[in-house]
């Protein structure tokens, strides 16, 4: 079994792809490139609880602190909100929610100051954010520069925001057209898309979205618990006990980090 401290190193690459796992631990940062798991180690410790990623910026909700990795190679930083428990962002928008239900959003570029966050409203139980949507207990909620507003659906658990917004709740999996429409029944907890590929967790399995729209079960290697999926030049996503999937279009591989705790992953692709 690989080890936290394990390096591989991979020849003829133009580019490769750096996963962001918020685990117990810290955030564990994983090389990947193609169908190849590389090394992994804890850049930053803390108890991470959130992770998300977008145009090669990093965002991490812990119990003690927001983080931000604006990807010029400095790292994390705190930002001016403090702990959460859910981060995304919405463009140049930075948007987290906290542990008692408060949201709020700044640019990225001023995340770091506190007076530059503007309060949105609250949420019961904020669960996950994505693009301007934010899953919690009561529902589905868009934050924009009017505030928070109610968008529909109870008891959500996970959002994706790109091409059609998706729900994951504990009633099943929802699409938004003409409201909210029903894509799959059960309980699901995880949701992710890039716009062109979707997929989703529920009921202990893993849905596909294909061409046509249809949703089909796929078969993951393991029998553990997915707790979040991103999009890059694969489709990865992580387990609650620590293993990394990695599907490039030739089927899953899998890796174990060595962790437990796991509470999603974000990626960003480094060009070389």
């Amino acid at each position: 079994m690989s080890t936290i401290d394990e390096k591989r190193v991979y020849a003829d690459k133009s580019g490769k792809t750096e996963l962001f796992v918020a685990a117990a631990l810290g955030v564990v940062a994983v090389d990947v490139s193609d169908d190849r798991i590389g090394g992994f180690g804890v850049e930053r410790r803390c108890t991470a609880l959130d992770v998300a990623g977008e145009g090669g910026r990093i965002a991490v909700a812990t119990d003690e602190a927001t983080l931000l990795d604006d990807g010029r190679g400095e790292g994390f930083e705190e930002v001016g909100f403090g702990s959460a428990v859910a981060v995304g962002f919405d463009g140049d928008t930075l948007l987290a929610a906290d542990g008692s239900g408060r949201v709020a959003r700044c640019s990225v570029a001023a995340a770091t100051d506190p007076d530059s966050w503007t309060a949105a409203g609250e949420v019961d139980n904020p669960r996950a954010i994505d693009g301007a949507l934010v899953a919690a207990a009561d529902g589905v909620h868009r934050a924009d520069d009017g505030g928070l507003s109610h968008v529909g659906l109870d008891d959500a658990r996970d959002v994706s925001a790109a091409g059609v917004p998706l729900a994951a709740t504990g009633s099943g999996l929802y699409a938004l057209g003409n409201g909210w429409m029903d894509a799959l029944s059960g309980s699901f907890r995880v949701v992710a898309s890039d716009g062109r590929r979707a997929h989703a967790v529920g009921d202990g399995r893993v849905f596909s979205r294909t061409e046509e729209n249809e949703w089909e079960a796929v078969d993951a290697p393991v029998d553990e618990r997915i707790v979040g999926v991103t999009h890059g030049p694969a489709t990865y996503a992580v387990t609650e006990s620590g293993t990394l999937l990695l599907d490039a279009g030739d089927g899953w591989r899998s890796q174990a980090l060595g962790l437990d705790g796991i509470a999603g992953v974000a990626h960003r692709f480094v060009e070389e």
